[in-house]
């Protein structure tokens, strides 16, 4: 069995009485798609923030790559190999994909400018976006408006963009919410493509694409994980069918 790249111990943070996560222990290994699924309102958007560094935990330890990381900011967090992608995607509306993905891969390069425009004319950005934008199915719409872009195509970009810091864990948030079928389908697809150049932690509503997604899958409910395991022991388990899958799932 693999060792875990990220080890998360006993996280917990409150808000007043309401404990958000308590006693969180998780862990994910190197180049496997974790699933993280519950109910509205388990926590799975502040354990993710927590992960992220955007949340401080109350208490408990997160470990990457063997290495504390509990206290980190959320840039320190992105140079070790932490990206995270929204539910919500932020994008210039009037430039192109390939601005946005050239754009990112000079962020992760480490350059600096002061207009947003000299990343279309960097052509070593411009090649590698270009690459990018082909892994995740944007090829042909490079030229494309960001505004113009269909929700799914907008969720592939910001993939792309994700990438272009050649992460070690990808922070997945509900990569599927408001696209169609087809899209959703599309996104499925991608995520199977990029499985084993990273590891995935995904949160996810889609029980269909995450019961054929993932590895391992973890279960949280009102603040605290209740199962972890195969898709085929996580839907077998009876307390995971009590309090989400139902008994329908």
């Amino acid at each position: 069995m693999a060792e875990a790249l990220l080890d998360i111990s006993g996280l917990a943070k409150a808000y007043g009485a309401l404990h958000v996560t308590a006693g969180v222990d998780l862990a994910v290994r190197p180049g496997e798609i974790h699933a993280l699924i519950g109910p509205n309102g388990a926590g799975k958007t502040t354990l993710v923030g927590q992960i992220a560094g955007e949340v401080m935990p109350d208490a408990g330890t997160i470990s990457f790559d063997g290495a504390d990381i509990t206290r980190l900011p959320v840039h320190r967090r992105a140079r070790l190999g932490l990206a995270r992608a929204f539910q919500i995607t932020s994008i210039f509306p009037r430039f192109t994909a390939l601005e946005h993905a050239a754009l990112a891969v000079m962020a992760a390069r480490g350059r600096t400018f002061r207009m947003l425009r000299p990343a279309a004319s960097d052509r070593a950005a411009r090649e590698e976006a270009a690459r990018l934008l082909d892994e995740v199915g944007l090829g042909a719409r490079a030229g494309v408006a960001a505004a113009a872009l269909s929700h799914g195509e907008k969720r592939a970009l910001e993939l792309a963009m994700a990438l272009a810091a050649r992460p070690r864990l990808m922070l997945l948030d509900e990569p599927m919410a408001g696209t169609g079928p087809a899209e959703s389908a599309a996104m499925v697809a991608l995520l199977t493509r990029l499985k084993g150049r990273c590891a995935i932690l995904l949160v996810e509503h889609d029980m269909d694409a995450v019961f054929r997604l993932a590895d391992r899958i973890s279960v949280l409910v009102n603040g605290r994980i209740i199962a972890c395991g195969t898709p085929d022991a996580v839907r077998a388990d009876a307390a995971v069918r009590a309090a989400y899958l139902g008994d329908g799932e």
